[in-house]
Formats: C-alpha cells, sequence, structure tokens
C-alpha cells in the first residue's frame, strides 16, 4: 500500500467514526417518510432479487416555526424488505412518532406507535441503464388519530418511479397518486412529484440531491408543500450503507427544517 492509499485509507475510517456520532447525535428522533436510498425520499428502481433481505432505520428531526407556533417532530421508522422475484420486492415499514407544539409559553406533546405501511415493488422494465417501476402500498390505521398519530382509516397509494444510471450519475423520478381517508376533514386526493440525483465520488462515498413537492392535505391552504435535500451516503462494505442529508422548506407549507440519517443493511 503505497502513502496516498494508506492516507485515503485512514481519512476513510475517520469519516466513518465521525459518521456514526453524528448519526447517533440525531437519530434519536426522527419523522417517518417513504423509503428510498436514506437520507433521499424520492425512491429508485432498485430491488433485492430473489430470496434477499434488506432492514433499514431511517430517522428525521422537523422544525417547523408558522403564526406563533413552534412545531418540532421526531420519529424513527424501521423497515423490512424481502425479494420474493429478482424483479418484486414487499415491504413492511413500522414507524414511531414524537411530536410537540410550543404556544405562548404552553406545550402540547404526544409519542406513540404510527400507522403500519406495506407495499411492494416490481420493476417491469429494465433495458441499457433506463428502468421504470410500480409501488403501490397501503397504511393500516394503527397509530391513535386521537393523538395525531395517524389518520384514523386506511390508505393507498400507487407510485410510478423511472431511474437512469449512467455512472457515476444515477437520476430518479417519482410520480404519485395518494388516497387520504381521513377523519380530519382533509383532502381525500393527493398528488406527489420528486425528482433525485446521487454522484459516486469515489466508491465508497455518493453526494446526493433531491426536489419533490406534494398536495396540500389542508382544504384552508393553496400552497403545497415543497422541499429542497442535500446529503451523502456512506458504504464502507457493499451491504452496509450510511446516510445522512438536511432537507429545507421550499414553502411555507414545508416543514423550515429537517435532519434525516439512518442505515441500510443488505443480506
Amino acid at each position: 500500500m503505497n502513502r496516498m492509499e494508506m492516507a485515503i485509507s485512514l481519512m476513510s475510517k475517520k469519516f466513518f467514526f465521525l459518521f456514526i456520532f453524528i448519526l447517533m447525535t440525531c437519530i434519536a428522533g426522527l419523522t417517518p417518510a417513504a423509503f428510498a436510498a436514506i437520507p433521499l425520499i424520492t425512491d429508485d428502481t432498485g430491488t433485492q432479487g430473489k430470496g434477499k433481505f434488506q432492514f433499514e432505520v431511517l430517522g428525521e428531526y422537523d422544525h417547523d416555526k408558522e403564526d406563533g407556533i413552534k412545531g418540532e417532530t421526531q420519529g424513527i421508522t424501521a423497515s423490512l424488505t424481502y425479494g420474493i422475484l429478482d424483479p418484486v420486492d414487499i415491504v413492511l415499514s413500522v414507524p414511531y412518532v414524537f411530536w410537540r407544539d410550543k404556544e405562548s409559553g404552553c406545550t402540547e406533546k404526544e409519542d406513540g406507535l404510527a400507522d403500519l405501511a406495506i407495499e411492494a415493488k416490481w420493476r417491469f422494465f429494465e433495458k441499457k441503464g433506463f428502468s421504470f417501476a410500480l409501488k403501490p402500498g397501503v397504511t393500516l390505521p394503527t397509530g391513535d388519530e386521537d393523538k395525531g398519530l395517524g389518520t384514523g382509516r386506511a390508505n393507498g397509494y400507487l407510485f410510478l418511479i423511472a431511474s437512469k444510471e449512467a455512472d457515476p450519475w444515477a437520476f430518479h423520478l417519482n410520480l404519485a397518486y395518494i388516497r387520504n381517508e381521513n377523519k380530519y376533514d382533509e383532502r381525500r386526493d393527493l398528488w406527489h412529484v420528486s425528482l433525485a440525483s446521487s454522484y459516486e465520488i469515489f466508491k465508497p462515498l455518493k453526494l446526493v440531491g433531491d426536489i419533490g413537492m406534494e398536495k396540500n392535505p389542508d382544504r384552508c391552504s393553496s400552497i403545497d408543500p415543497a422541499y429542497l435535500l442535500g446529503g451523502f451516503i456512506y458504504s464502507p462494505l457493499e451491504n452496509l450503507d450510511f446516510g445522512l442529508g438536511i432537507k429545507g422548506g421550499l414553502t411555507e407549507t414545508e416543514s423550515d427544517l429537517a435532519v434525516r440519517g439512518g442505515i441500510t443493511w443488505r443480506f
């Protein structure tokens, strides 16, 4: 091993331990979100392969201040994926949420299990680095809607995913319809659109970016939440990833600032 290789190896080890420290600091609470390559929100068309598993732990801390109300949402979501066929996965996600609102010195807070999600991903087309997938899913009303931890009703959604791999770049597009049955008089028909990209700087490290928008469920608002996210994915092993990102709101109905981080293990 020459001096340059030794220096890179030493820097990689220091980077790894620094990342673990940061991740464990922020993962104490984070909000559940659709699973993609952590910290991204936009999913890709990749699947695990027949008989293979993937386990993910995603965390997010959201901070928002609007009309004198300071809101914080924290949570953690565990997700298990299994490849039933090479192009088909099934996924179970279990979220736990903490939230707190503070106004005029008064604080309201709750925590508990949120709505479970079950979904499948089917990559139905793949050619020359370009691929399409469908991802249908359902959420089950396991969260207490009276505590703001769920909608109180089962819901469904369908994502169309497109990916383009062109090393060292990758690009991903998500278009979705979300059925939002609820007990809060919110809009029931929602849409989602997002675009993400990644760039591999060198073998263990990728820079990632994500931008997206979703229909606001609040009937009284015509401003849809939109976000911009930047971060990285560090892969010390082929089957192990660490991801960390910062998400900022582009519109007033999106959370002002969020930190997303997590671990992905494939086996």
